[in-house]
């Protein structure tokens, strides 16, 4: 399992918000690059960004500086938020972005989806972003009728290799991953998966780890000090 830290942006700042609400917001640190570096020298091998204010605009708002991170910070990172188009996908991966995440854009246009996996294979993943189970989108401020395991299922029959998924109940809370959600998940399908929300400390990565799933995101642990990331990263890179 892989460790991988998140920083979300706001106005150019890394920022964490409390259950998906916008209005709970946090600055984080100085800048995003200095996070970044932080992150990058407290071992992590890959990086998770998010554009928040593109997934709400539903377009790219802090592209420039996130491309800018994917060149200079040295680990691989993925980005999601406001990618609505092809050229929004080749844009980030022509300019160092090693995946590119797909949330609303996947749930709102099948073609767009299955032309990027086509394209870029690996490269590509979706987040699923849950409320009581249900898919959620446009900056998890829209709630869809697609419940979360028919939706991983449609994903990996389109070719879909990668999937990030986050109860939005737990985002933030530091109360532990929704264990049971992902249970159910990697007994139904057979992608990679990565975990995301509620993090809070060692505990829950090792049973995330025992669960046998490909990695987990963790933001506000790691800056508010209750989830040591070398540590984190060892215990993973156990075994």
């Amino acid at each position: 399992m892989i460790i991988l830290p998140a920083i979300d942006i706001i106005n150019g700042q890394p920022v964490r918000l409390y259950q998906g609400d916008y209005a709970q917001k946090e600055v984080v640190a100085d800048s995003v690059r200095s996070l970044a570096q932080r992150f990058v020298d407290e071992g992590t091998c890959f990086l998770h960004l998010v554009d928040l204010d593109g997934a709400k605009a539903g377009r790219r708002v802090n592209a420039a500086l996130i491309k800018e991170v994917a060149k200079t910070v040295g680990v691989p990172i993925e980005v999601g938020g406001g990618i609505r188009t092809l050229e929004d996908i080749a844009d980030y991966i022509e300019n160092g972005v090693e995946r590119v995440i797909l949330g609303t854009g996947a749930m709102e246009d099948a073609t767009l989806l299955q032309e990027a996996v086509h394209r870029y294979g690996a490269q590509i993943a979706v987040g699923i972003d849950c409320k009581d189970g249900y898919a959620c989108g446009r900056g998890w401020l829209s709630q869809s009728d697609l419940h979360y395991i028919d939706f991983a299922k449609q994903l990996e029959a389109m070719g879909v290799q990668t999937i990030i998924v986050t109860d939005i109940s737990k985002d933030g809370t530091l109360q532990g991953p929704n264990m049971e959600m992902l249970q159910e998940l990697k007994q139904a399908v057979r992608m990679h998966i990565i975990a995301s929300g509620g993090v809070r400390d060692l505990t829950h990565i090792a049973a995330l780890k025992k669960l046998d799933i490909y990695g987990a995101i963790t933001g506000k642990a790691v800056v508010c000090g209750t989830l040591d990331l070398p540590a984190a990263i060892a215990l993973c890179e156990e075994g």
